[in-house]
């Protein structure tokens, strides 16, 4: 805390005394005057005492004042002292030190590098040799020694004087991103100019937008997601209309496991329907033998070819044992196929009979393939079920909302 010390001296009793001038009441009334005088001396000193001790507070309180605005700092004239610093334990600087070593010794990732690279090369392409010294520039680009051979000064325009056009800056280089080649997207901008000049349009560059009603949108999704279902179901009538006629030919009955696997061994694997002519397979599932033999052909192609191209030691005779009998090759994989596949002969030839087939509607076909079914084999598509007789006491119709 400050202290201040002032010059100013207290009065005293006497000087106060005189610089009070006289009321008119003292001039004109004598001081001897009878036995009243010694009281109102009493009286005026006392006044006077109290007027000092007032004037004595007042002054104190003056001092204390004086004292309090001269303490307060001003903040915009703060000052503020430096924190000590803390000297650095031998902990903290190994820590530090082995911080800096690790920072220094990190191998920067690819991604890092990249970065890198490409900051440089940014930099020394936004480095202009015409802004350097002229002597430092034409030591070390020949291009721009050559052309203060022939009087140009770096600053000046290129080109005839009084060109607007002049350049005055040297080409940027454009680092491309994509794989196109030089000069290859003007050719193209060129082209579509072109075009567009010659069709009279302004910019063919912008595709015109096309309004789709939503409603519209949604019935035609609608349809394709129902089209692409009803294939797959008459891809499945397909397929239980050739089996179901498969095993009529074989005379296998229905239920009878056994006979079904003794059928398809000796079949070798081949369906009946692809062991005779296509022609002579029921244009309700034709289409579905034929695109078996396509593929089957194409495999068997692949075959032959990765075969005739392999080495001499897979055409070698493998070991096999003669107490194996048809079964044990069988479970270890090594039954010997002993039926070759033939390949229908009309595989390639023009069916117009399937072509008018397959030019239906879906919903026709899978109609056709359902009667199919239930007037030969008494069968129910929807409800995946045999009835024993013509009847079919049960079922709820022909079509699948009538199974709904």
């Amino acid at each position: 805390m400050r202290h201040f010390t002032t010059n100013k001296r207290p009065r005293t009793l006497q000087e106060r005394f005189q610089s009070k001038s006289p009321t008119p009441e003292s001039t004109t009334t004598p001081l001897n005057n009878g036995t009243g005088t010694a009281e109102q001396k009493d009286e005026e000193v006392e006044e006077e005492e109290e007027e000092e001790e007032e004037e004595e507070e007042e002054e104190e309180e003056e001092e204390e004042e004086e004292e309090e605005e001269e303490e307060e700092d001003d903040y915009m004239n703060m000052t503020f002292t430096e924190t000590p610093t803390i000297p650095e334990t031998s902990l903290q600087r190994r820590q530090r030190l082995h911080a800096e070593g690790l920072k220094r010794g990190a191998v920067p990732s690819k991604a890092e590098l990249l970065a890198q690279e490409r900051a440089r090369r940014e930099e020394g392409l936004a480095k202009s040799l015409l802004h350097t010294e002229p002597g430092a520039a034409a030591k070390k680009s020949k291009g721009l020694a050559m052309m203060a051979k022939m009087g140009f000064k770096p600053g000046a325009k290129l080109g005839a004087d009084g060109r607007e056009d002049a350049r005055a800056e040297p080409l940027r280089i454009e680092v491309r991103e994509d794989r196109g080649g030089i000069g290859l997207e003007g050719e193209r901008k060129r082209k579509i100019q072109e075009a567009a000049e010659a069709q009279g349009v302004a910019d063919t560059t912008k595709k015109p937008r096309v309004e789709v009603d939503p409603v519209e949108y949604r019935d035609r999704m609608a349809r394709e997601r129902d089209v692409a279902r009803k294939e797959t179901l008459v891809g499945a009538a397909q397929k239980i209309a050739e089996r179901m006629d498969e095993d009529r030919a074989a005379g296998v009955v229905e239920g009878d496991e056994e006979a079904e696997r003794e059928r398809k061994r000796k079949a070798g694997g081949r369906s009946g329907a692809a062991s005779r002519p296509l022609k002579a397979v029921p244009v309700l599932y034709r289409g579905l033998v034929r695109h078996r033999e396509e593929k089957e052909r194409d495999r068997r192609m692949r075959h032959d070819l990765e075969t005739s191209m392999g080495t001499l030691s897979s055409k070698l005779p493998a070991y096999e044992d003669e107490g194996m009998d048809a079964d044990d090759k069988m479970a270890l994989g090594k039954e010997e196929k002993k039926t070759v596949y033939m390949m229908a002969d009309d595989l390639d030839e023009e069916d117009e009979e399937l072509n008018e087939w397959e030019a239906l509607e879906v919903d026709e076909r899978l109609k056709r393939l359902v009667e199919y079914l239930r007037k030969e084999y008494q069968y129910c598509f929807w409800c995946k079920f045999a009835y024993p007789d013509e009847s079919m006491e049960g079922c709820p119709g022909l079509t699948e909302e009538d199974h709904d």
